[in-house]
């Protein structure tokens, strides 16, 4: 329970109506989910405005509203004005778990690419300095033990907030965090300050209906959170690096390969093994070891680097860094599972044409026997996605396998056929297997010496959505049927 007036404290607003000296027992901002004695914040989403439901919520037995317009409610019913009811949710949110992130060190990460795979090696290092570390991202959120499944990268700021007081009572000292261009502009990030925020890099994403009107208001919401840190970290060799901090109120670092940044990479080479690709290189400026990490490609060094920058300022020293840099695994990124001796098989999230492009750019710079993509696309989305990833596919795969992802609605032959359509536009070589298994059957029955096979599009996901039913369905089970139905064939 909380008074109503404590959780208004730092919300400039005006009352409307009824009395504010009253308990709440919960802060709901879906009128499904209202309790007696409730705070409801009427939310406007793309599809529903929670305003259309207040006099529901105080039939269910809401005490107060929170609204950003008139609303026809009984006059007991307290009714609080404001001008941004997500900006409202965030800080009373904040106001009901007792502001948790003051005694958290909340470390924040944005960027077009890495978010994900440099939150989890920030959490790798901190714990083996001996921290408790929280994490909130696209793949999960992890409190102590326990994995919650993640529904958004960055979660409605009242999640944020609960996840926060979950991870203060169960003994974390700092939290690390994925933080995206729409979470910054919905306000789920308002209610405190970061520790550190960090900046990866930036390129056109998230461009089009129900998310950025254009790439300049994508960058703008990305800059937010330079003005919401106390720290900043940021990729010095990215093109949008000023932009960045043009509006910024936090000191600020930077890291990169050019002589400008303050923590760099130099001599970068890539390591090759039979079954095994990473990369290698040195520290230099702001510290000075040596790295090697099982993840190929120069964004990896990118993601290791802020990690690495993020990491210095809790007082991890040079040998942990190695040590957990070397042991961190990111769940579907650049995943390597072991399958062969001779050529290396692995599992990457690449679900659009610039993420698919991205890595098989990066895996042909380590000269391939074969580099060979399978891939499918989802249904009921963009066909021009299908189109492009084929297109990429066919120019930089040796040899594509079209199989299916989540077809959802459709049929899976169709999405193949778009796809086909794309690589027709190139020279690139290709089979179609509608089923997914039979497909990394067929990639791995296949395999020769010194190829390097990817498995795309599913990454973290355990399920393939057909009609609306989700299947289990994860890649890693599937190879290792796949191996035991080899072996027993001979």
């Amino acid at each position: 329970m909380r008074h109503l007036k404590q959780l208004l404290g730092r919300l400039p607003y005006r009352h409307i109506q009824g009395s504010l000296d009253r308990e709440i027992t919960d802060v709901i901002y879906d009128s499904r989910k209202v309790v007696k004695d409730a705070l409801f914040v009427c939310i406007k989403g793309t599809a529903v405005d929670g305003h259309a439901f207040a006099e529901d919520a105080v039939k269910a037995g809401a005490a107060a509203l929170i609204v950003s317009e008139p609303v026809e409610v009984p006059k007991e019913t307290a009714v609080i004005l404001v001008e941004d009811t997500r900006y409202a949710l965030a800080l009373v949110s904040a106001a009901y778990f007792d502001f948790p992130a003051e005694r958290l060190k909340v470390i924040g990460i944005t960027g077009t690419k890495g978010k994900t795979t440099t939150t989890y090696l920030v959490k790798s290092i901190l714990e083996g300095a001996g921290h408790k570390v929280g994490l909130i991202g696209t793949i999960e959120t992890i409190i102590a033990q326990e994995a919650i499944p993640s529904a958004n990268t960055t979660p409605e700021s009242y999640l944020i907030q609960k996840y926060f007081r979950r991870m203060l009572d169960a003994g974390c000292d700092c939290c690390v965090m994925e933080v995206s261009s729409q979470g910054l502009m919905m306000h789920r990030t308002a209610g405190f300050v970061f520790e550190m925020g960090i900046f990866t890099n930036l390129e056109p994403d998230h461009i089009g209906p129900n998310e950025h009107a254009s790439f300049e208001e994508y960058l703008e919401c990305k800059s937010l959170l330079f003005s919401q840190c106390r720290i900043g970290i940021l990729n010095a060799d990215d093109k949008h690096y000023k932009d960045m901090i043009r509006h910024r109120t936090c000191e600020v670092e930077t890291f990169g390969f050019g002589e400008e940044a303050e923590l760099r990479a130099n001599g970068v080479r890539l390591v090759k093994r039979p079954g095994y690709l990473g990369v290698a290189y040195r520290v230099s400026g702001l510290m000075d070891f040596d790295v090697e990490i099982d993840v190929p490609g120069r964004f990896s060094v990118y993601n290791s680097l802020a990690a690495i920058a993020i990491c210095r300022h809790f007082g991890a020293d040079a040998d942990v860094m190695v040590r957990a840099l070397k042991a961190a695994k990111t769940k579907g990124r650049i995943e390597m599972v072991k399958v062969s001796d001779e050529f290396t098989l692995m599992i990457d999230y690449a679900h659009n044409a610039m993420s698919l492009k991205s890595l098989l750019s990066t895996l042909r710079e380590y000269e391939p026997g074969r580099l060979v993509c399978l891939f499918g696309c989802g249904g009921n989305r963009s066909r021009a996605r299908r189109f492009e990833m084929g297109e990429v596919s066919g120019k930089l795969a040796d040899l594509t396998v079209i199989t299916s992802d989540n077809p959802r609605f459709e049929e899976p032959q169709a999405i193949i056929d778009d796809i086909k359509t794309g690589i027709g536009k190139t020279d690139g070589q290709y089979v179609e297997i509608a089923d997914r298994k039979e497909a990394i059957r067929y990639a791995i029955a296949h395999g020769k010496p010194g190829d390097v096979i990817v498995l795309a599009g599913k990454g973290h996901e355990d399920y393939q959505e057909i009609r609306g039913i989700k299947y289990p369905m994860d890649e890693r089970d599937l190879i290792a049927q796949v191996l035991r139905e080899l072996k027993a064939e001979g």
